[in-house]
């Protein structure tokens, strides 16, 4: 009897312990992080290029239009096409490699998303 009550207290403390709202912690993370696979950000932050033929910065400026504007995900996807070198008092941008000069980030990001909707689209090979 003793042992069907010990059994029963641990399998119903691990449901309990299965169903919390927070995931596992280490420290101040999650123990695990999982990007579903359809998701914009997982298709931004993924290799898209094949090994042989690496993709123009134009390619990768208009993949950035996919994640959700106003966001900073999408700021951190032109900041790696393009990383950022801020000015005390830039020009005004003529291309979409001034944008970097920008010290704000949302000047930086209105700059970028300007010249990459701006763009026209390229076939997909």
């Amino acid at each position: 009897m003793r042992m069907i009550l010990a059994v029963a207290a641990v399998l119903y403390s691990t449901s309990a312990f299965a169903q919390a709202d927070k995931p596992p912690m280490v420290g101040d993370k999650p123990l695990v992080q999982v990007t579903p696979k359809g998701t914009k950000a997982a298709a931004a932050t993924a290799t898209p290029a094949p090994k042989g033929k690496p993709q123009s910065i134009a390619a990768r400026l208009q993949a950035c239009l996919e994640i959700d504007d106003g966001t900073k995900d999408r700021l951190n996807c032109y900041d790696a096409v393009i990383p950022p070198a801020p000015k005390p008092k830039p020009a005004k941008a003529k291309g979409y490699a001034d944008c970097r000069f920008f010290k704000e980030e949302d000047e930086r990001l209105a700059c970028f998303n300007g010249f990459a909707e701006s763009i026209p689209k390229l076939p997909k090979t």
